[in-house]
């Protein structure tokens, strides 16, 4: 599973020795249904009115059957409510059918990313024998975020199936399946919105000719209070480069006029994702990272759902996130965290993540660190545009942009960081002032820094000098920082960072950390006696 890879040690990684041991930050938990008061030291803003909705795993293994990738454990949803300066906590876990089935049997009955469920030891050896060769049915596991379609909150994960739930209560008010509306076989965890409500995502499609990329497009009205999904359409359908084997993608990019759908060399085998059951092979085993293609960047027109002729390419990269995407001066600028090596979504299992001493050391010296970068993109090429020449003229830009015929366009990306934040592992879970600039031009960007196999500091970047400050305390790990505007904001960085910090070394020591968004200077915690493990992602939900 490990790819050692030398020229990148050489460029993006700082060698650790000594990681602490983070095995109760992927430990399961109890839930905590009904809100528990936090002590809160410091102050934290009267202004801010709302929660902070978080999703993540939280129940790694049903009976002495134990998951193995960190994907795979069952979602636990967490909300901070936040109001005149007071924190409230509870969380709880999502009643899936997964969670449910598992549950009553006390074995695990529904297979998962990296994990295969085992035939039913009641049925008898043909009927075991037989369930081999039962397509496996995708996971209502939704543990990956939380998001809002139609002013309704939904956890997703990546399949078809999402519950929307109550943002005050957590519990589960019903689950929504995304083929009922549109041929499409999943959805990502990360849809993008317009100022309007309406939302864009992007889902696989597997038909009799292979695999299709489809870009989906959600209205922000309803028709009636029990309205879901109902009017979302595929804008475009995308056919992959190998229709047998598609990238596989976690989020996309999105400016004013374009979707950009990022096709990078993490493949699914499709064969061999189809037939993983008959082989006793979970679908995490399927995914593979091959360094030899090409990345490549697709433009949809939103207005029109066409594809555009040109292709962009890279070298071949790996992405998660999307930090930004704006047009400005016949350039679409792309902004996203990227690592030069793919093999990460499978470093994640559980045995990796709780490992101790110098296994663990080693496991994180080969990982392939995240960096934010900026691919420049020229979008006015014609029959006219000159070949073989950078066509990059923004200037103070390093990127490169050169046309290798008509409609290819090979890029180079620039760095959105100075050499200095290599000390910090990297950067990953990046946020924005997503209300104001997100399809704008914008100065400053927030993330979790990596110098641990999660998150271990917080970190926001001013673009401009590529400078940045840093949120770092021994043995705290804080979950992706989310930016909230402040009432009467002026300038970008007008407002608080929320994360959650949690810590291996001390029990049910949980706390909120409510950060000055401009000084990034802590303002003040709410301290909650309760065990996270680390999550995913969150949104806040704002009550004002």
């Amino acid at each position: 599973l490990f790819h050692f890879n030398a020229a990148a040690q050489k460029t993006n990684f700082t060698k650790v020795h000594g990681l602490p041991d983070i095995t109760p930050l992927v430990s399961s938990v109890q839930e905590t249904p009904e809100p528990i008061p936090t002590t809160v030291k410091g102050t934290i803003p009267t202004w801010i009115h709302g929660s902070l909705l978080r999703n993540g795993p939280g129940k790694f293994e049903f009976g002495n059957q134990h998951y193995n990738h960190w994907f795979d454990g069952m979602a636990l949803m967490h909300r901070f409510q936040i109001e005149d300066g007071q924190v409230t906590y509870r969380s709880r876990f999502l009643c899936s059918d997964s969670y449910t089935q598992n549950s009553e049997r006390n074995r695990i009955i529904v297979s998962e990313f990296g994990t295969l469920a085992l035939p039913d030891p009641c049925k008898n050896f043909f009927q075991r024998f037989l369930s081999r060769f039962e397509m496996p049915k995708p996971t209502d596991n939704a543990s990956v975020n939380f998001v809002k379609y139609k002013g309704d909150y939904y956890v997703s994960t990546e399949t078809n199936y999402m519950h929307r739930v109550d943002p005050d209560t957590l519990e589960s008010k019903q689950k929504v399946d995304w083929s009922k509306f549109i041929a499409v076989n999943g959805a990502t965890a990360h849809p993008h919105f317009d100022p309007d409500g309406t939302a864009y995502n992007m889902g696989n499609s597997y038909r009799n000719k292979g695999a299709f990329y489809n870009i989906i497009r959600v209205p922000p009205e309803r028709d009636g209070p029990e309205d879901t999904l109902e009017g979302a359409k595929i804008l475009c359908s995308i056919a992959p480069r190998d229709k047998s084997k598609p990238s596989y993608y976690h989020s996309f990019g999105m400016s004013e006029n374009y979707v950009v759908f990022i096709e990078q060399p993490i493949k699914m085998d499709l064969f061999k994702i189809v037939t993983g059951r008959l082989r006793g092979k979970s679908l995490n085993e399927g995914v593979y990272w091959d360094p030899n293609q090409e990345t490549i960047f697709h433009l949809i027109d939103k207005q029109t759902g066409k594809e555009m002729p040109v292709k962009y390419y890279t070298k071949a990269l790996s992405t998660f996130h999307q930090i930004n995407a704006f047009e400005q001066d016949g350039f679409l600028m792309l902004d996203m965290c990227c690592s030069d090596d793919g093999q990460s979504i499978n470093n994640f299992l559980i045995q990796n993540l709780r490992q101790s001493g110098e296994a663990l050391d080693e496991m994180y010296n080969t990982m392939s660190r995240p960096f934010p970068r900026r691919f420049v993109l020229p979008l006015n090429i014609t029959s006219e545009t000159l070949l073989e020449q950078n066509l990059n003229t923004r200037p103070d830009s390093t990127a490169t942009a050169v046309c290798r015929t008509k409609n290819q366009v090979f890029c180079t990306f620039e760095d959105l960081h100075g050499e200095d934040l290599k000390d910090y592992g990297g950067l990953e879970f990046p946020h924005i002032n997503y209300a104001r600039y997100n399809t704008k031009p914008y100065r400053y960007y927030y993330g979790c820094g990596f110098r641990h196999l999660v998150g271990d500091s917080l970190i926001k970047m001013d673009l401009e000098s590529k400078k940045f400050k840093v949120w770092r305390q021994p043995d705290l790990y804080p979950s992706e920082p989310v930016f909230i505007l402040s009432p009467n904001a002026v300038e970008e960085d007008d407002g608080v960072i929320l994360s959650v910090i949690i810590t291996p070394v001390k029990d049910k020591s949980t706390f909120l950390l409510v950060l000055d968004a401009k000084t990034f200077e802590e303002l003040g915690r709410a301290e909650v006696p309760v065990n996270i493990p680390y999550g995913f992602h969150g949104v806040f939900n704002s009550s004002a």
